[in-house]
């Protein structure tokens, strides 16, 4: 039975602190798990020990061992479950082709392991890279994600478009992927919104979201489930 939870950021407006209004979603979502295999790949900035550090600290109250995969490829087969982190999703995607962990990171999946991820973690369950928000600093040699569910997530979702700004607004760059994927759905998950998948059931929690489909106006979505989603 697949498990996932997908968050939207690390942090919300509300509490800056890293994880911290996530805690208790982890904390059901894990369900006794306690080793967890830390994919840190999207850090560019933050240093893949520093940030593998910055989890352990952070997930102190859920008494878990994280052990960064960087540190020991055979994390993902001897773990509990599998933890994701934000950063830059191109990065992500080139690390994690280059060093084909792709299809072992599904299967353990696919088998049951609860899997965690935010912002690019988040993008890395979906069918593609596609709906990021990030600049492409690196080349990934496919654009191919674990497609454990069947649509787009835009994380760190706003429609905000600052006045004198000329770029486009992300409902904008969104309307573009549906025009030239029309098949494709996209969930636009703002700051504080996450995304539960047990089996066939989808819950949203946290915070209302969007739907985005080809040739509609973007539609509300509400806290709860949302399993439609997943047909």
């Amino acid at each position: 039975m697949v498990r996932l939870l997908l968050l939207s950021s690390s942090r919300t407006p509300e509490d800056e602190g890293f994880l911290h209004h996530a805690l208790p979603a982890l904390a059901e979502h894990l369900n006794g798990c306690r080793r967890l295999a830390m994919i840190p790949f999207a850090g560019v900035t933050l240093d893949w020990d520093d940030y593998a550090t910055a989890l352990i600290d952070n997930l102190v109250p859920l008494g878990v061992e994280v052990i960064p995969v960087h540190k020991d490829p055979t994390a993902i087969a001897h773990c509990d479950a599998i933890v994701v982190g934000g950063g830059n999703t191109f990065q992500l995607y080139a690390q994690m082709h280059r060093r084909r962990m792709l299809d072992e990171l599904r299967d353990k999946v696919l088998a049951g392991a609860p899997y965690i991820g935010w912002s690019a973690g988040s993008n890395l369950a979906c069918p593609g890279l596609y709906t990021t928000n990030d600049m492409p600093i690196v080349e990934p040699s496919s654009f191919a994600g674990l497609g454990l569910i069947p649509f787009q997530i835009n994380p760190h979702y706003t429609d905000a478009h600052p006045e004198g700004h000329r770029g486009e607004t992300r409902r904008m760059r969104i309307e573009e992927f549906l025009i030239a994927n029309p098949t494709q759905s996209v969930v636009g998950l703002p700051e504080g919104a996450r995304l539960r998948r047990v089996g066939d059931q989808l819950t949203l929690a946290g915070k209302d979201a969007f739907v985005f489909r080809a040739g509609r106006e973007p539609e509300p979505l509400a806290c709860g489930d949302v399993s439609n989603l997943l047909d």
